[in-house]
């Protein structure tokens, strides 16, 4: 058995107590086990407050996706149409020349001209506008790239100070652990050294020394080799684990 931080992948939050210890055998790692089994003694490591303080903060951080493509495509379009319009004023103010220097008619050449001006200046209006969208969705684009990074500098922080209180945890109950050996089927005091990561002896008989020293409310499952090896015991399932409700899974039949 992983003495330290093994067990299913989504465990890094707190579980209860009983969906780490409520089923044997258990896929998670021995200190696991053993902050569960302080949890459920209504143990709370030193570190509890602040990661209640991380986790609002983490659940405070709203990122909602910033799109650019739109606002890139407002302005590039705006910018399009006012060439397109200063080429047009351009070439209507050269038409007016052209016509004056001649002594032709110019009013509609004229009215053609102020009606495209007044165009370039609604484009050039509409171009500012563009502009200042895109720049507000950089700076919200900016915004939440520093929101990511926060949150994930919390979830950092968060992982270290969970781990924290496994171990404060897992340690509070240790020495009743060792106890507890000496108790549970295959259980060896001798092999559990001063901490989870020393220990050295059977995983099993470790998770039943888990449950040994937690105080449940939920039912404990045992299934397969637990609930074999209890079954074994001298003493009676309740009286082993110091657990109310036990539930021993009858083991299959051969051939079936």
């Amino acid at each position: 058995m992983d003495g330290g931080e093994g067990g299913p992948a989504g465990a890094e939050e707190r579980p209860e107590p009983s969906a780490v210890l409520g089923r044997l055998p258990t896929d998670a790692g021995l200190r696991r086990q053993l902050a569960a089994a302080a949890r459920s003694r209504g143990r709370t490591a030193s570190v509890a407050a602040e990661i209640d303080e991380v986790e609002a903060e983490l659940a405070a951080i709203e990122v909602e996706p910033v799109d650019l493509t739109e606002p890139r495509r407002r302005v590039a379009e705006a910018t399009g149409e006012i060439e397109r319009l200063k080429e047009r004023v351009a070439a209507l103010r050269g038409d007016v020349r052209g016509r004056r220097a001649v002594d032709a008619e110019a009013d509609e050449t004229l009215d053609d001209l102020e009606a495209a001006a007044a165009e370039l200046s609604a484009a050039q209006t509409e171009a500012i506008a563009a502009e200042q969208a895109l720049e507000r969705a950089r700076a919200e684009a900016a915004r939440n790239r520093d929101e990511r990074r926060r949150r994930l500098r919390l979830r950092d922080r968060l992982r270290n100070r969970r781990r924290d209180a496994r171990r404060e945890l897992a340690a509070s109950v240790y020495s009743e652990f060792r106890r507890a050996l000496a108790v549970v089927p295959a259980g060896d005091p001798s092999a559990a050294g001063s901490e989870p990561d020393a220990y050295d002896g059977d995983p099993l008989a470790a998770s039943l020394a888990a449950v040994r020293v937690a105080a449940l409310d939920a039912p404990v499952e045992l299934r397969g080799d637990a609930a074999r090896a209890v079954e074994a015991a001298e003493r009676s399932a309740r009286s082993l684990l110091r657990t109310a409700d036990v539930r021993v899974e009858a083991p299959s039949r051969p051939g079936f």
